[in-house]
């Protein structure tokens, strides 16, 4: 292994007697409370996708006391998930944490090994090639998750693909192809033909994905806060014309579009 400088950390034993302290109140919890002796490793898992979720939005908001809190919140669930796999002789925490720790280490051989890796792009394609040896995919893309929403899927599927080389040289060709599919939707969609129009409408929205991450921009980071944009200005289109007496189910959209503008000075 390389010679790796330690990171001064004063606080090490703290946090270590915080993990402890973490773990001894989920076996006096799992224990003693009525909910939490009930829960099996099933029924938290919504509450776990919950807490992601939550997680994301204060990452978005750049809310770093909101995000400590949720990083809590998800701690927990790991320590449970754990707990309740160690009463079934599954696994413990310290298996938890000693498998990705070896994970780690195998997945960088460029700082505990020999191999070679100058920058980002390099330590990406050899990750990816790890992963395909480790968990012995048939295809890269084998370990995308059937269940990741479309956006965020399509997003993993073009870095795997990259990882093993397969990918447009420059972003202009990436451009190139955003116009070509452009135009087949809207050849299709003129057509009137319902299901091709969806089919080309799917290709354009993978392209433009494609041609986001050339650009340096994570396209889910970016609909979400054009998502969060149109919701402010669409609640003060609502708070405004309120406040004058209108309902805005009865406005007409030029009525409309006057409060709009105002919002988008905001």
């Amino acid at each position: 292994m390389k010679e790796v400088q330690k990171y001064p950390d004063a606080r090490r034993e703290a946090k270590l007697q915080a993990f402890d302290r973490l773990l001894t109140i989920m076996d006096q919890l799992r224990n003693l409370c009525p909910w939490d002796k009930k829960q099996t490793i099933e029924s938290i898992r919504h509450l776990t996708i919950e807490e992601t979720f939550e997680l994301s939005d204060a990452i978005l908001e750049n809310d770093l006391e909101e995000i400590r809190k949720e990083l809590g919140d998800i701690m927990l669930h790991m320590v449970f998930y754990a707990r309740m796999a160690d009463e079934q002789k599954a696994f413990d925490m310290a298996d938890v944490l000693d498998g990705i720790s070896d994970k780690l280490i195998n997945r960088h051989p460029h700082i505990y090994a020999d191999v070679e890796a100058n920058d980002e792009q390099a330590v990406k394609e050899n990750w990816e090639k790890i992963k395909l040896k480790e968990k012995g995919n048939k295809s890269v893309l084998g370990g995308v998750p059937n269940s990741l929403p479309a956006l965020i899927k399509s997003i993993r599927i073009q870095e795997k693909a990259r990882g093993v080389g397969f990918d447009w040289d420059k972003k202009e060709q990436v451009w190139g192809k955003v116009e070509e599919e452009i135009q087949e939707f809207k050849t299709e969609e003129e057509a009137g033909n319902q299901e091709k129009a969806t089919e080309e409408f799917g290709d354009l929205m993978f392209s433009l994905i494609n041609y986001a991450r050339f650009a340096g921009i994570n396209p889910e980071e970016a609909l979400e806060k054009t998502n969060k944009k149109f919701i402010k200005r669409f609640n003060y289109l609502e708070s405004e014309s309120k406040k004058d007496g209108k309902q805005i189910s009865e406005m007409t959209l030029e009525e409309m579009d006057v409060y709009w503008e105002k919002a988008k000075k905001i």
